[in-house]
């Protein structure tokens, strides 16, 4: 079973019940102030923490004066543009109080669908956490939909400890763990422990159920399960309403964690060089091996380029006799990329009229 304190890079998911007190709307601040201690606590050992966290629709519901019963989406819309505001402004003043910056991060679904989206919240998380910011990423209610609507909060904090490279993501939920069936309605219903494989049964034991403010039930849960081991991260599902919550977690609180298929960065490594290159790019001896030493792809060493890529495209990278030494994500379409292949990274913005986004192929993004 997985230990929270051997996590290197940690994903927490809070669900709205627990961030929003359901009768009164309100923002439940003892229990986030509880929850920031046990951040800073993390944090202070080395491990990075992202946040995943609903509760903009239900804090702008309160602060609207909309009604408890379900909203059209036109009214969740708009509560989360209130929401957001009050969201990010409660994590930053708890964040505060242990000297933690804390930055607001807004993404969809679709962001991690999108390979150059995907990039861009990749190296805007990474920047975040070398910063020592608290990246809080909440879903963009006032334009997206269907999470709205179906309550993908949990598949959106499983595609961002993919996207983060995370070895463990917390599901903080209103029930504590997954059962064989609703412990509410059967009373033979057992908590699984640990679950090594979602078989065909074990999905079969999923309900839809999910709290009054919350909308993702256990099918969701298991999708998000799918998604995060299968890219060698563990996951673990555990009540949270009780303050300090990753605390209890450590100290042996009931939960159920999904077991991860593998490392994340050997994971993603191997999906990079499974990817059709879409251009290849020719690089001079000392480059080759820099690479080889383990260092990023940088303009200066690339001689040729062939093919036509966008940023964010699967490159072949190659020596000047052509022999294949890996594959990469290209930062640059092909158009800039041959603008500045060959140049010092301090001339690549007075040939595009930007900054330079670094390596042509980042040493994360490669495989060999």
């Amino acid at each position: 079973m997985a230990a929270v304190e051997d996590a290197k890079r940690l994903v927490v998911k809070i669900g709205s019940a627990l961030l929003v007190d359901r009768q009164t709307g309100r923002l439940r601040a003892e229990w986030l102030r509880a929850l920031t201690e046990d951040v800073a606590r993390i944090r202070a050992r080395g491990t990075d923490v992202i946040l995943v966290s609903s509760g903009s629709i239900a804090l702008g519901r309160g602060a609207l004066g909309l009604p408890a019963s379900e909203l059209s989406l036109e009214q969740s819309q708009a509560a989360a543009a209130v929401g957001q505001i009050e969201l990010a402004r409660a994590y930053a003043e708890a964040l505060n109080q242990h000297d933690i910056r804390a930055a607001q991060v807004l993404v969809t679904l679709e962001d991690s669908a999108d390979r150059r989206r995907y990039l861009n919240s990749r190296a805007t998380l990474e920047q975040l956490l070398m910063l020592g910011a608290v990246p809080i990423v909440n879903e963009n209610d006032t334009v997206a939909t269907d999470e709205i609507r179906y309550g993908d909060n949990d598949r959106m904090a499983a595609q961002i400890a993919v996207t983060a490279g995370a070895d463990q993501l917390i599901l903080l939920s209103d029930v504590d763990g997954f059962y064989s069936a609703n412990p509410a309605l059967d009373p033979t219903a057992r908590r699984f422990d640990v679950i090594a494989q979602i078989t065909p049964e074990i999905e079969a034991m999923a309900g839809d159920a999910g709290s009054g403010l919350s909308k993702g039930g256990m099918k969701t849960k298991l999708m998000a399960a799918k998604t995060a081991t299968a890219a060698g991260c563990d996951m673990a599902i555990t009540e949270g309403s009780v303050l300090y919550p990753i605390r209890a977690l450590e100290e042996g609180a009931p939960a159920t964690w999904f077991t991860a298929q593998g490392d994340p960065q050997q994971k993603r490594k191997a999906w990079i060089g499974a990817m059709k290159p879409k251009g290849r790019v020719f690089v001079d001896k000392g480059a080759a091996g820099a690479l080889q030493r383990g260092s990023s792809l940088l303009v200066a060493g690339v001689v040729r380029i062939e093919g036509a890529f966008g940023r964010g495209d699967p490159l072949e990278i190659a020596d000047e006799a052509g022999h294949r030494l890996g594959q990469g994500l290209t930062r640059y379409d092909a158009q800039d990329a041959a603008k500045i292949r060959g140049l010092r990274s301090d001339q690549v913005e007075q040939v595009l009229g930007y900054p330079a986004r670094g390596p042509l192929i980042h040493r994360d993004d490669m495989a060999f």
